[in-house]
């Protein structure tokens, strides 16, 4: 299991997805052989352990693919095609298009559990509709915010999403709400100088300078109350 953080871009985020199911694929050539080597030699009654433990830790290769690559959300194969389409239709409409697709695959992964028999598939069953209605829950609440109005001379560094216009920054010192691009990075309350603001879309920290947008300091159009720090 690992952890990454990629800036919430849809090549970056493709890319820290597509890593792990590619691992897979790497080590199937080098499983299958290592079985076919061991299968030559006859491991399978000289040292019918070792050569056992080759065949299943092939077989939990490929089926960690193929599982993995299923195109239903939160797996890889899910996300990955929400990657896929966050390039065409953009990020909030891809994450909800891939969580209906996902419910629908749940229907059938649970209609599989039942004819099987499965309490495990059902379990898993679980843990997919638990995550996928909270990413329909979190497009929902994406489409909302990306209706918003913007300050479009403004960009964040990192996904170059411009912020909404209004007081959506909360003060840590007094807990006032204020508009940071408005006061310069300052709590109009208590009068709290904030050194980098955060993007409510992508979540990242920059300083408010670099949020201008890349036309604006090449005119030199920058005030004076961004400029100040």
């Amino acid at each position: 299991m690992a952890y990454v953080n990629p800036p919430q871009r849809p090549g970056a985020t493709l890319w820290s997805l597509a890593a792990g199911p590619l691992v897979n694929v790497v080590l199937l050539p080098l499983l299958i052989a290592a079985v076919m080597m061991g299968r030559s030699l006859g491991w399978a009654h000289a040292m019918p352990d070792a050569y056992h433990l080759l065949r299943m830790i092939l077989w939990i290769d490929v089926s960690l693919l193929v599982f993995n690559m299923l195109p239903i959300y939160p797996l890889d194969g899910g996300q990955i095609l929400r990657s896929l389409l966050w390039f065409v239709i953009g990020r909030a409409r891809s994450l909800m298009a891939v969580t209906v697709l996902g419910l629908l695959g749940i229907i059938a992964f649970a209609g599989l559990a039942l004819w099987l028999r499965s309490f495990w598939l059902g379990a898993i069953c679980v843990f997919m509709l638990l995550n996928c209605w909270g990413g329909l829950r979190r497009a929902q609440a994406m489409l909302r915010f990306e209706k918003l109005p913007r300050r479009k001379e403004f960009a964040c560094p990192s996904c170059r999403m411009s912020p909404p216009l209004g007081a959506y920054w909360k003060c840590g010192n007094c807990g006032q709400l204020f508009d940071t691009f408005q006061t310069g990075a300052v709590c109009p309350g208590c009068a709290a100088h904030y050194a980098s603001t955060m993007c409510l879309s992508c979540q990242q920290r920059h300083p408010i300078n670099d949020w201008i947008a890349d036309a604006y300091p090449r005119m030199g159009i920058i005030s004076g109350t961004i400029a100040a720090k």
